[in-house]
């Protein structure tokens, strides 16, 4: 893919948008991270003479909307449970008939749950490691032994890999368990995939070149996402056929959930070149650390234009 397969800009005037809220923050375990995004974005807008105003949460939002003082919504909340990638918001927004970033109700709702994002993908014949599906109090060491280890141990509905354990051994059980009493809600245990972490972003219709993801410490935590500085990103991930096969692989995962707008697919490739999909963020990071704008730079799209870029297409009326 080269810039040349772009869609060139709908429209190069700033006022066009009216008066744009940047929603950042909120109460999700990940607000200090979209409080990094959205600041990245809301500088980005105004540098390209937007309108553009920081909203902290849904709370404040809800506000601003009875006052009719928004137009229109670039959402950067991360999470669910005050986070703004469960569908609540976008139910919210939905009522006030304010068009918004990012995917609709039922895809945001979707994909936070990784369970039922996975059964998705399973009924649409799309490859994802094998899991157990862990209601609170369920029996990990049953489930472990059934799955066989080594298996990662994650909150259904978290993002960012807040709370996730990796288990090697029994040994590792007991963190795991701890883990899970600590988030209470559902979980899932999933098989390991030894080999390549990828990810691909979407933008519009547009898979954008994969990352293949190598972070020094052997796995790609919430250290390695956002404070490590040691991570290597390679972009394109991977070259020629399997390129285009991990593009459209994840294309199809992100319209199966009814993806739309822009997000990132993350996917595992195992040593036999398998691929795996592993979940769908529909409102991805914006930090000097994320993904999206590192394989948006490889089509010569600055940080700027992104921001400018999934903004725009708040401009097309929503079926």
């Amino acid at each position: 893919m080269s810039a040349a397969a772009l869609p060139p800009l709908r429209t190069a005037d700033p006022a066009a948008f009216g008066r744009v809220a940047v929603l950042l923050g909120g109460s999700s375990a990940e607000r200090e991270v979209s409080l990094d995004s959205g600041r990245n974005v809301l500088a980005a807008l105004r540098a390209r003479g937007i309108d553009a105003q920081p909203v902290d949460g849904i709370p404040a939002l809800r506000e601003a909307l009875v006052a009719g003082r928004i137009d229109r919504v670039f959402n950067i909340l991360h999470g669910g449970r005050g986070g703004g990638e469960d569908g609540v918001l976008q139910g919210l927004l939905e009522a006030f008939g304010v068009p918004y970033t990012g995917c609709g109700v039922l895809a945001s709702a979707l994909t936070m749950d990784k369970v039922r994002t996975k059964q998705v993908w399973i009924a649409a014949g799309l490859p994802t490691p094998r899991f157990v599906r862990l209601a609170p109090g369920a029996d990990l060491r049953a489930a472990a032994r059934g799955l066989g280890l080594p298996v990662f141990v994650k909150p259904s509905c978290e993002g960012s890999s807040v709370g996730v354990a990796r288990v090697q051994a029994e040994a590792d059980l007991a963190a795991a368990e701890a883990v899970a009493r600590a988030y209470g809600g559902e979980m899932l245990m999933e098989e390991m995939v030894v080999g390549d972490e990828l990810t691909v972003g979407i933008l519009g219709e547009l898979a954008l070149p994969s990352i293949r993801i190598v972070p020094k410490g052997g796995w790609y935590d919430y250290q390695a996402k956002y404070v490590a500085e040691d991570t290597q990103y390679l972009c394109p991930g991977l070259t020629g056929a399997e390129e285009a096969a991990i593009r459209a692989l994840a294309l199809a995962a992100f319209r199966a959930v009814d993806g739309r707008g822009w997000g990132r697919v993350d996917v595992m490739r195992a040593g036999d070149g398998r691929l795996q999909l592993l979940e769908v963020n529909t409102a991805p990071g914006m930090t000097s650390h994320s993904l999206v704008p590192k394989a948006a730079a490889q089509l010569g799209i600055g940080f700027e234009e992104l921001c400018w870029r999934i903004l725009e297409q708040t401009l097309e009326a929503r079926a």
